[in-house]
């Protein structure tokens, strides 16, 4: 039986030339935890979290998901990244992005399970349509569709509510209750309240450290994010 945590990283940093992005930071988060990153702009959240799903190499130390190295075949199939800006295929409409990331992952019974996230978020007449044609908001719900169609253990997520209308924001809310539920670790930077008051633990960050890690009912967002 696996015991590793979800997310186990040490002494890791990022820099750009000269110029420090992250850490070097230590943070554990266990099996199961639903944590919101918080912190400003350039604070390095964006860039903790694409380290942490194999999309950045770090500068020093190490990243581990389930016990296993960020980047290689195991870590990507335990890890789903939403982003704050979605790429899609020019060429394949949105239900032929979610078979495809479906398949990836050998998804069983994908298809009911596509057709129940399109209606959550109200894309099914959009299916046939390419995504690449959306409006800002709608290639938002449909990155979030391809986030959760697929199997995961750990969800990592970047200011998933840029964008998105009320609608929308309830859907993605209902989908990280229901995914911490079914033992998910979620692992969210936002600055929505809601987020905020339904996790367990609030990390903030400040010019690439750690300046907080506890319950957040001990921390005012908006301060870590304004000062």
């Amino acid at each position: 039986m696996n015991t590793a945590p979800a997310l186990a990283v040490a002494e890791l940093s990022k820099t750009y030339g000269d110029a420090p992005a992250l850490g070097p930071i230590d943070l554990t988060v266990g099996v199961g935890e639903r944590v919101v990153l918080l912190g400003h702009n350039g604070s390095g959240k964006t860039t903790l979290l694409r380290l942490a799903a194999g999309m950045l190499d770090a500068t020093t130390g190490t990243v581990h998901v389930v016990g296993h190295d960020v980047g290689s075949i195991e870590a990507r199939a335990f890890t789903s990244f939403l982003g704050d800006q979605p790429v899609f295929y020019d060429d394949l409409s949105l239900w032929e992005h979610l078979e495809y990331v479906a398949r990836l992952h050998d998804t069983e019974g994908w298809e009911t399970h596509a057709t129940e996230l399109l209606e959550m978020l109200g894309l099914s007449h959009r299916a046939d349509d390419l995504p690449t044609t959306f409006s800002r908001g709608l290639r938002q719900k449909a990155a979030i569709s391809l986030a959760f169609v697929r199997p995961f253990e750990v969800m990592l997520v970047d200011e998933p509510f840029v964008g998105l209308d009320q609608a929308g924001r309830n859907a993605l809310l209902e989908l990280f209750r229901r995914a911490h539920a079914d033992g998910a670790t979620l692992v969210v930077a936002t600055h929505e309240l809601t987020t905020v008051t339904e996790a367990e633990r609030v990390v903030a960050l400040r010019d690439g450290d750690i300046i907080y890690d506890g319950p957040p009912g001990d921390v005012d967002p908006d301060e870590v994010v304004t000062r």
